[in-house]
């Protein structure tokens, strides 16, 4: 499993800024739509939403980093 996880991770990160938006509104909408579903009992796997939800945190987590990398550049660049 940790295997898989770190592929996933090595596919996310290889992702350009514009793909990652659009992969974390995807994911987004994924999640709405789950809910949705789940609501009116209609989610067959119900492991699946926080799964999803989980992956939105690791798609926000590698946004930030690449925030904190761009802000630390500008940062070095100043002085």
């Amino acid at each position: 499993m940790a295997k898989k996880l770190k592929t996933k991770l090595d596919d996310i990160r290889k992702l350009s800024d514009a793909d990652l938006g659009k992969e974390l509104e995807e994911a987004h909408r994924r999640v709405f739509s789950m809910r949705l579903q789940s609501e009116t009992r209609q989610l067959t796997n119900y492991q699946e939403l926080p799964k999803m939800k989980r992956h939105i945190a690791r798609l926000k987590t590698i946004e930030r980093q690449r925030q904190l990398a761009r802000a630390a550049g500008g940062e070095a660049a100043r002085r």
